[in-house]
């Protein structure tokens, strides 16, 4: 994850914007759809970060698992991140 951190900040910095910015719509009563656009690009965001850790986890982490013989931990990990995913 360390080669990811600051891009993953960053982009929950935006994400922290722009929830502060839905909060504005609604105090305003905007538009619905306009308000649902931008909960839909926060939850997109929040995905594409989900999907970063996901795939370092899996490269490194349950990777290194395996390696050193941590073949169970490692299939109950890949096995919750599948859970995850899913829901």
């Amino acid at each position: 994850m360390h080669k990811d951190k600051q891009k993953l900040i960053t982009r929950l910095k935006k994400i922290e914007g722009q929830v502060r910015g839905i909060q504005k719509m609604i105090e305003e009563e905007k538009y619905c759809i306009d308000v649902i656009t931008q909960t839909s690009a926060v939850k997109q965001g929040l995905s594409s970060i989900e999907d970063i850790l996901l795939e370092s986890h899996l490269g490194h982490c349950v990777v290194g698992q395996i390696k050193s013989g941590k073949v169970d931990v490692a299939t109950k990990e890949i096995l919750k991140v599948y859970q995850l995913k899913r829901k």
